[in-house]
């Protein structure tokens, strides 16, 4: 009887091991979600950096793309959702960011990180200021409304540049940290026998 639990216990594991990948996946979504619930400065989030990192890291495209979008889900489900058009620009947004993502994979630089990163946050801000624009009634409908709903979002524009800049460094400068680390590690470990 003994024996024949261990079989399925053993069995049913086998179904549930997660790859790396996937592993690596489910860890960002945590953070990326944390830190939306977590007090902080309005729009430093790391949603953009979480979607640059995942077209970068992840062979698979539904994480690519997914992994971002869940998280934005997840958390809007805890925060609230608001305009469905504005919300809409947002995560097209944010799926741009990851297809910029997918050029830093085959440009992979310091400075075009950098590039990138600030790239996101230019996308974010033309895009969902647009959308706030169009789809709310906040700000007249001629020239001067839109040049005062862009001017008014320039305080929420510095703190994306700072969140994007700062999340991007992080999870990128923890990556290849430990990447590194543990290839040493590897090799220290071959070294020694």
């Amino acid at each position: 009887m003994l024996k024949l639990i261990f079989v399925i216990k053993r069995n049913f594991m086998k179904k549930f091991v997660l790859k790396k990948e996937e592993l690596l996946a489910i860890v960002l979504i945590i953070f990326a979600v944390a830190s939306r619930l977590l007090p902080h400065p309005a729009n430093f989030a790391p949603i953009a950096a979480v979607g640059i990192f995942s077209a970068f890291v992840f062979k698979n495209k539904l994480l690519r793309y997914g992994v971002p979008i869940i998280a934005m889900l997840l958390s809007d489900t805890i925060i609230g959702f608001y305009a469905p058009l504005v919300m809409l620009a947002v995560y097209l947004s944010f799926f741009i960011a990851t297809l910029l993502g997918r050029y830093l994979k085959n440009h992979q630089n310091l400075s075009n990180g950098v590039g990138v990163s600030l790239l996101a946050s230019l996308q974010f801000y033309l895009i969902t200021n647009l959308a706030v624009f169009l789809f709310t009634p906040m700000y007249a409908k001629n020239l001067q409304g839109l040049i005062n709903c862009y001017y008014l979002a320039l305080p929420f524009f510095r703190n994306t540049i700072l969140g994007d800049l700062v999340y991007t460094g992080a999870i990128f400068g923890l990556y290849f940290g430990l990447k590194y680390f543990l290839a040493y590690l590897q090799k220290s470990k071959l070294s020694i026998n």
